[in-house]
């Protein structure tokens, strides 16, 4: 399967909302990427927000990630800009996660910013996503994905109109940030855990209501098994360098294990 034709399979199976998991790749290595896109899961998400490569590394990851058969590579754009988004697409994303959208305007500056005129203000050029592709372009509008992160208390009070706004293809919530600006002291702390759920069956509501996709950051497979049970469409599992250093930490208890009287 050609990139292009992976990616329209994948944008076709978001859309009907079918459910898909993903794994999250921070450490700006296309050699990470190449590896992870090989484990079988459907999407690996190059995180050009918090992660810690620059231009060149998330080209290399996507490249890599294009050698994978069934596998796409999606990428979390650092801020909600055309040039930013321009770039990732150009780049041969599939998609984008757009971080803090916070009301229908913001939804709609991050989806005109994904398609060519006239659906959208997307600049045309000579880049890598155009490789083997026909030429039309509402083709490649239509197989890419815009997805808004819900992460702020506007975008949770904003989130149905969010949903609704055309070009919207999904949702993808934030639950560090969300569940700070519910009054978490930190990440998970369950004082807050119903406040937290509640939000989640508000997301899932609104983006059922609107026939969009609504994802999910997960720290574990185990947590993103739940979240797909729950009705989420689409999950992505932690990130490469919590699980190096994870495993790097458990193979130092077992080799340590052995000095032990």
């Amino acid at each position: 399967m050609t990139p292009q034709t992976a990616s329209a399979a994948f944008a076709e199976r978001m859309r009907a909302r079918e459910t898909v998991v993903g794994y999250w790749s921070m450490l700006g290595s296309g050699v990470a990427a190449e590896r992870l896109s090989r484990v079988g899961y459907d999407y690996v998400c190059v995180d050009a927000q918090h992660g810690f490569g620059g231009y060149n590394d998330m080209l290399h990851a996507l490249t890599a990630i294009d050698g994978s058969p069934g596998c796409v590579g999606l990428v979390r754009v650092p801020e909600n800009s055309a040039t930013q988004i321009g770039r990732a697409l150009d780049a041969g994303a599939v998609g984008v996660i757009v971080p803090l959208v916070d009301d229908a305007a913001s939804a709609r500056r991050a989806a005109d910013a994904c398609r060519y005129p006239p659906r959208g203000n997307r600049s045309y050029g000579p880049i890598r996503s155009t490789l083997g592709a026909h030429g039309a372009t509402v083709d490649r509008d239509r197989d890419m994905l815009c997805l808004a992160m819900i992460e702020t208390a506007p975008g949770l009070e904003n989130v149905e109109e969010i949903c609704q706004t055309q070009g919207i293809d999904g949702v993808y919530v934030g639950p560090s940030d969300l569940s700070l600006v519910l009054g978490a002291r930190y990440p998970g702390d369950p004082l807050t855990s119903e406040v937290f759920e509640g939000a989640l069956l508000r997301v899932l509501a609104a983006a059922a209501d609107a026939g969009v996709a609504a994802g999910i950051h997960c720290a574990s497979g185990e947590i993103a098994a739940r979240r797909l049970q729950q009705g989420f469409t689409f999950a992505s599992v932690a990130s490469d360098i919590v699980h190096l250093e994870a495993a790097a930490a458990q193979h130092l208890k077992a080799a340590r294990a052995l000095d032990a009287p």
